[in-house]
């Protein structure tokens, strides 16, 4: 392999999985050429939780400098029962957060993490992003991976690594899973999420700083239904999500739904809340699409990460996270073996699934017990008043006190 084409990395999607993983492998002396198939990058979402094994990478990676000039430190994340408002629990964060596992718990606009990870690429003058470029084909050798990209034609660009960083609908993954059966496909989870942001002075925000907590992470827990909410934005605004049942909607990231779903899941809520919901109105939907945890790398050179590889369900808060370990580390993995790809590959899917498996695990467990009804719900209640904030603290500890290692020893506890 030619030497230039045996530290270039060619990676698909420039959001959070693929703009991380360009700044990991930059940082070790690859050259990238990064290829986004939308002409103007555009932060899809609202707002994002990044817990400290997330921000302990971008910190290392230079970019959480950036991001805490927009970021806010939330004091705890609080859990509430929807229908009455009682403190259920209370898991301190803010100084506490980063005291304990040694960096910061953000919440923050998706747009301003982006932005961030994008001012720190454009630092770096290895790498290559080319916007409203699609991949379109994949070659893969003994040689190295050469993938075609279409960029007001065709272009064709070979490196020693091909990355699918490109979301739960990836397109190299579908490109791989139509020549072999072992690569997971997406499907609908039947769950919606409802997404708004309101300003802090508005009526909704003024509703939500009543029966919230204006500097926390607040969770209104009901059966078949949550609602999160926190403040992005220095403070400026209110991120709400709200989780529900609901049909398949358009493929993409947001759609049109029957906003009628939200409310008749609402139904029986404290007043107050449905009042936030109303205020907060036009809610945008976001059908939440998963992939399963099939095989995510090619002894040829290709690895999938973040969504492309195991998108999950959002309750755990850790989408955005696991798409930065796995950025950070698979950079790590290469890096220590360059002459042995193949085995550094396999060494990084066998250390990232028993962790990624874990978080999903998490997840499921969270919306068991967050829209949990009848008995279930008051084993919940009477579990979470006999923890003490410190012992839900420590409960976390697992996920996020982690830190990345850079061989085939960091397989996660």
């Amino acid at each position: 392999m030619q030497e230039t084409q045996s530290r270039q990395v060619v990676i698909a999607g420039a959001g959070v999985a693929g703009l991380t993983a360009a700044l990991a492998f930059a940082e070790r002396g690859y050259r990238i050429k990064l290829f986004e198939q939308a002409q103007h990058l555009e932060a899809a979402g609202a707002g994002i939780q990044l817990s400290p094994n997330a921000t302990r990478i971008l910190r290392q990676l230079g970019v959480l400098e950036r991001l805490l000039a927009t970021a806010v430190r939330p004091e705890a994340v609080v859990l509430k029962d929807a229908a009455t408002l009682r403190k259920l629990a209370c898991v301190p964060l803010g100084q506490a957060a980063e005291t304990r596992w040694g960096a910061p718990y953000l919440v923050a606009h998706r747009a301003d993490l982006q932005s961030a990870l994008m001012q720190r690429v454009s630092e770096q003058p290895g790498i290559d992003l080319i916007a409203g470029s699609r991949v379109t084909d994949i070659t893969a050798g003994p040689k190295g991976v050469a993938v075609t990209a279409s960029v007001d034609g065709e272009t064709v660009e070979a490196g020693c690594l091909l990355i699918g960083a490109d979301g739960v609908w990836s397109s190299v993954r579908e490109t791989l899973a139509r020549k072999a059966a072992e690569f997971g496909r997406s499907r609908f989870s039947g769950e919606l999420a409802w997404r708004a942001t309101v300003a802090a002075d508005s009526p909704a925000g003024q509703t939500f700083a009543a029966i919230g907590a204006a500097d926390c992470v607040t969770a209104f827990l009901y059966p078949g239904f949550h609602m999160v909410a926190y403040p992005v934005s220095r403070g400026t605004a209110f991120n709400l999500a709200a989780f529900t049942r609901g049909k398949r909607i358009a493929e993409g990231w947001s759609g049109h739904a029957d906003p009628t779903s939200l409310s008749s899941a609402m139904r029986g809520a404290a007043p107050a809340l449905v009042r936030l919901a109303s205020e907060a109105a036009p809610w945008t939907a976001w059908p939440i699409h998963t992939v399963e945890q099939r095989r995510w790398t090619t002894p040829e050179g290709i690895a999938l990460i973040g969504d492309a590889a195991h998108a999950m369900t959002p309750f755990a808060a850790q989408g955005a996270a696991m798409a930065i370990e796995d950025a950070a580390t698979l950079a790590g993995f290469v890096a220590a073996s360059p002459a042995d790809l193949e085995g550094a590959l396999t060494a990084w899917e066998q250390a990232r699934r028993p962790r990624v498996a874990q978080v999903a695990r998490r997840g499921a467990v969270n919306r068991l017990a967050w829209h949990a009804a009848g008995p279930v719900a008051m084993a919940r209640n009477l579990f979470l008043a006999m923890r003490s904030p410190e012992k839900l603290a420590a409960d976390l500890d697992w996920l996020y006190g982690w830190r990345a290692l850079e061989t085939s020893d960091s397989v996660s506890s």
